[in-house]
């Protein structure tokens, strides 16, 4: 079977984001924000589109700064959907802004996006679908999978015998972890 680790080294803009970001742990708040949208917006396309926009969406998005994107009011929306640097999607768009607003709130509780996470570590993809579905907008199984795995929450970004797997492990991902 066909991974990630075969396609992405060598290939433009996939090289970077498979050696230097996939399955490496997170914990600030802004960076996995980033990284749920992305993934958010990568639904129905390819993960190439969604890397060669990276940047534009970025700008657009003010940084995925949580407190800016969270303030977005109409005019921002329109904005957004008049850029031609990110994926157009109304529905994206407003799930983006309306789980800025979500992670914010979880903040209050948790003190981060990623104490929430810890606090719910470790759960099953399937266990994690449903709290996701339940707590955020557009989180199919799919796009939470990307995201846990992307972030050191979930095993799978790389495969064992890939050199960058060793470099994550040294960083013992939540997902290598031992549970109480």
């Amino acid at each position: 079977m066909s991974s990630y680790c075969d396609f992405a080294p060598n290939v433009p803009f996939h090289d970077d984001y498979h050696d230097k970001e996939y399955g490496f742990p997170l914990s600030d708040d802004d960076r996995l924000f980033e990284r749920l949208c992305l993934e958010i917006m990568q639904a129905g396309l390819s993960w190439d589109i969604v890397l060669k926009k990276r940047a534009g969406m970025v700008e657009a998005f003010d940084g995925f700064n949580l407190v800016k994107v969270a303030a977005y009011g109409e005019e921002d929306f329109e904005r957004l959907r008049a850029d031609a640097r990110i994926i157009r999607n109304r529905l994206k768009i407003s799930s983006i802004i309306d789980n800025a607003n979500t992670i914010l709130r979880l903040k209050e509780e948790f003190g981060s996006f990623s104490g929430w996470l810890d606090h719910h570590h470790p759960l099953t993809l399937k266990e994690w679908t449903k709290l996701f579905k339940k707590t955020f907008r557009f989180t199919g199984g799919e796009i939470v999978n990307e995201f846990l795995m992307s972030t050191g929450y979930l095993p799978g970004a790389h495969r064992e015998d890939c050199p960058v797997f060793k470099e994550i492990a040294r960083l013992n991902p939540a997902w290598m972890r031992k549970q109480a």
